[in-house]
């Protein structure tokens, strides 16, 4: 069942004026409930303009929406729309402002007029889920944390309002090799035990071939491929004019394939790599 359907979705900024832009240009797609649904693009491509449209952040102009059911078009619907799309936005640790890491959390789940008893509920389980234990943070500054943990708080402050779909935008942006992989685990945990639909925009392809299930590809705000990750990088020379490359496993697999080397099918991880050489010299071992 798909929970968010766009149909020739088109934007333009400053419209009749000499600073007219089109931002994006009759974009279709759809994202299945507990899909992974990554969007990747250059600067520029219409990657932030698409995902403000999901929660109603930016105004329908021209095309359809639709999230869980409900048009963005209906005003009575932005409500429920907003509420169950959580949007974590790149660098979100730069959003906190409460005096308290619990108050933090707290803001969405009171801005959503729940009593202090569930508020209180959503604040403890979503400070757990991300890692950081309610008894030790809960009355600390936020502005006394690491950069890994504000955004694990700015995270937590999104998974108390319990949305329905999750979008992150460049959430591993900026942090050090170790922090990155900490954030990519936690999505993955959200999406398994909170949140099972997810959408995240990245320029890291290694990360998208990993975790998404379909990748939309944007380019001067028009839709460049949509398919699995697979299907996408094996459009190996267009992702390189697109200025976005393939995964660390597409390049090697290309640099074999051009001293001879004969896979069955595209590599997009470590593993499928490893899985094709492992299954090529075993054929090898056979013809000696």
């Amino acid at each position: 069942m798909a929970v968010v359907e766009v149909k020739n979705l088109s934007f333009t900024y400053s419209k009749k004026t000499p600073y007219q832009t089109h931002a994006l240009t009759d974009v279709s797609f759809s994202i299945e409930e507990g899909e992974f649904f990554g969007i990747v693009g250059a600067t520029g491509s219409g990657k932030s303009t698409l995902i403000s449209h999901l929660n109603v952040l930016t105004k329908i102009q021209s095309g359809e929406i639709n999230v869980l059911g409900l048009s963005v078009k209906e005003k009575k619907n932005l409500k429920s729309i907003r509420f169950s799309v959580g949007m974590v936005f790149q660098y979100p640790e730069y959003q906190l402002f409460e005096d308290t890491v619990e108050k933090d959390v707290a803001f969405g789940p009171k801005n959503m007029k729940l009593d202090k008893e569930e508020i209180d509920r959503r604040v403890k389980e979503a400070l757990n889920l991300v890692g950081l234990d309610y008894d030790l943070y809960a009355k600390r500054s936020p502005f006394e944390l690491s950069g890994g943990e504000k955004r694990r708080v700015a995270i937590a402050g999104v998974i108390a309002m319990e949305p329905k779909i999750l979008v992150l935008d460049e959430v591993a942006a900026g942090l050090d090799p170790e922090g990155r992989e900490d954030i990519l685990k936690l999505i993955k945990k959200l999406q398994k035990e909170k949140c099972p639909t997810v959408v995240l925009i990245s320029h890291n392809m290694d990360d998208i071939a990993s975790l998404a299930d379909r990748i939309l590809v944007l380019s001067k705000g028009r839709v460049e491929f949509l398919g699995t990750p697979k299907e996408v990088f094996k459009n190996y020379d267009r992702m390189n004019e697109l200025k976005l490359g393939v995964p660390l496993a597409t390049r090697i697999q290309k640099k074999l394939e051009e001293k001879g080397m004969s896979f069955s099918d595209v590599c997009v991880t470590a593993d499928q790599l490893a899985h094709e050489l492992k299954r090529i010299s075993a054929k090898e071992a056979e013809n000696v």
